[in-house]
C-alpha cells in the first residue's frame, strides 16, 4: 500500500514541476518585453541608489534624491547619445565612399574568383578536353504515323491561335504583413522602453517603503532571509554591472587611443563601441573587430593597417578577458564557465539579443538568492564556480 502511493505522489510531483516549468517558460517568452522592461529598470535602480545614498548623506529628501540621481543618469545618456548622433551624421555623408569602396572590392572579388577558376581549369582539365569545341547533336523530329506532317512553311496550313497571356498580379499581403508585424513589434518596445525612466524613479523613491511592508508580511527568520537575499541580488547585479562598465571604459579609452594613432577616421565613435561590443561573451572578439575594419574600408587598401587594427583589438579583448575580468567582475559574480554558457544559451533562445546581455546578471542575481535561503545553500554552490 505504501511503495504505489510513494510512486504516484513522485509521479504527481514530476508532472506538476514539468507543468510549471513549461508555463514560466511560455509566460516568460510570450510576456519578454515587460519582463526585459521590468529587469532593466532594477538593473538601472540597482546601479542609482549608491547616487541616492550619497545626496541623502547631504540632508536631501529621498524623493528628491531619486529625482536628481535619474536627471543625472538621463543627462549622461543624453550627452553619450548627442555624441554618437554627431559621429554618426558624419559617417552616413562619407555614405558614397564606402559604396563605391565596396563596389570594387565585391568587383576584384570577382576577378580573383574568375581568374582562380580559369587556372583550375587549365591545369587539372587535361588540355586535349580543353581546345575541344562542343559538338551540336541534331535532334531528328518526331515519327509520324500515317500521312506526313505538312512543312511549317506551307501557306496552307492555319496559323495556330495566339495565346493570350494572361498576367497575375501578386498582392503584397506578405510584405504587408511583416511591415505591420515589424512596425508593432517596434511600438511595444519603444512603449516599454518610454516606461523605464520612471518605474526606476518610483524603485528608487519607493524602495524603502516597498522594502518596509515586505518585511511586515514576514516574521521571524523568513524577514531576515528576505533582507539578504535582496541586499545580496543588489550588490550581485551592481558588482556585475558596474564591473563591466569599467572594464569596457578602460577598453574604450585605450581602442581609442591606439586607433587615434594611426589616424583611423570616426576613431571617438568607433573605439568606444569596439571597447564595449569586445565585451559580449564569447563573441566579443568578432564583433570588437567590425567597427575599426569597417571604419577603415573606404580610406585604407595597406594590409598593414588591417592587420594592426586586428592586432590590437584582439591583444586588448584577450588582456581584458584573462587579466582584467576576474578582477573587476569574476571575482563578485562567482559563475562557473558551464552555468555561463548555458545561461547564455537559454536567455538568448527565450529573449534573443538583449536575452545574451541579460543572462549573466539573471544568473547571479538566482545565484545571489540561493546563497541566502535555507534549503537552497546546494543550489548556489551548483551555480558557483
Amino acid at each position: 500500500m505504501y511503495a504505489p502511493s510513494s510512486t504516484a505522489e513522485k509521479s504527481y510531483r514530476v508532472a506538476t514541476t514539468a507543468l510549471a516549468a513549461g508555463a514560466t517558460v511560455a509566460l516568460l517568452y510570450y510576456g519578454r518585453v515587460f519582463f526585459i522592461t521590468v529587469i532593466i529598470a532594477f538593473i538601472i535602480a540597482f546601479l542609482l541608489e549608491p547616487v541616492v545614498k550619497i545626496f541623502m548623506r547631504i540632508r536631501v529628501p529621498r524623493g528628491l534624491a531619486s529625482f536628481l540621481a535619474c536627471a543625472l543618469w538621463l543627462a549622461c545618456l543624453y550627452l553619450a547619445g548627442l555624441g554618437a548622433f554627431i559621429q554618426a551624421q558624419a559617417f552616413l555623408a562619407a555614405a558614397p565612399v564606402y559604396g563605391e569602396r565596396l563596389n570594387q572590392i565585391v568587383e576584384g572579388a570577382a576577378i580573383r574568383a574568375e581568374s582562380f577558376e580559369n587556372n583550375v581549369y587549365k591545369n587539372l582539365v587535361p588540355r586535349r578536353f580543353q581546345d575541344r569545341a562542343p559538338v551540336a547533336v541534331p535532334v531528328a523530329p518526331p515519327p509520324t504515323r500515317g500521312k506526313r506532317a505538312p512543312a511549317s512553311t506551307d501557306p496552307a496550313q492555319p496559323a495556330p491561335p495566339a495565346v493570350q497571356e494572361v498576367r497575375i498580379q501578386q498582392e503584397p499581403t506578405a510584405l504587408l504583413k511583416v511591415a505591420v508585424e515589424y512596425l508593432q513589434s517596434l511600438y511595444e518596445v519603444i512603449l516599454m522602453a518610454s516606461f523605464v525612466p520612471f518605474l526606476v524613479y518610483f524603485i528608487l523613491s519607493w524602495g524603502d517603503h516597498l522594502r518596509s511592508r515586505l518585511m511586515v508580511t514576514l516574521e521571524g527568520e523568513p524577514r531576515y532571509t528576505m533582507m539578504k537575499a535582496l541586499d545580496g541580488v543588489g550588490d550581485m547585479v551592481r558588482a556585475y554591472v558596474v564591473g563591466n562598465f569599467l572594464l569596457g571604459l578602460l577598453l574604450a579609452t585605450a581602442s581609442s587611443i591606439l586607433f587615434a594613432s594611426v589616424s583611423l577616421p570616426y576613431w571617438p565613435l568607433v573605439g568606444p563601441m569596439s571597447g564595449f561590443l569586445s565585451l559580449v561573451p564569447y563573441i566579443g572578439l568578432p564583433l570588437g573587430l567590425i567597427p575599426p575594419m569597417v571604419a577603415a574600408l573606404p580610406f585604407s587598401t595597406e594590409p598593414t593597417m588591417y592587420l594592426f587594427l586586428a592586432v590590437s583589438v584582439a591583444v586588448l579583448h584577450l588582456f581584458a578577458l584573462n587579466l582584467l575580468y576576474p578582477k573587476f567582475v569574476g571575482s563578485r559574480v562567482h559563475l562557473n564557465p558551464l552555468v555561463v554558457t548555458l545561461a547564455l544559451m537559454i536567455w538568448g533562445m527565450l529573449w534573443g539579443g538583449i536575452g545574451l546581455l541579460l543572462a549573466i546578471p539573471i544568473t547571479a542575481g538566482l545565484k545571489a538568492v540561493c546563497d541566502h535561503v535555507e534549503g537552497l545553500e546546494p543550489y548556489g554552490k551548483l551555480l558557483g564556480d
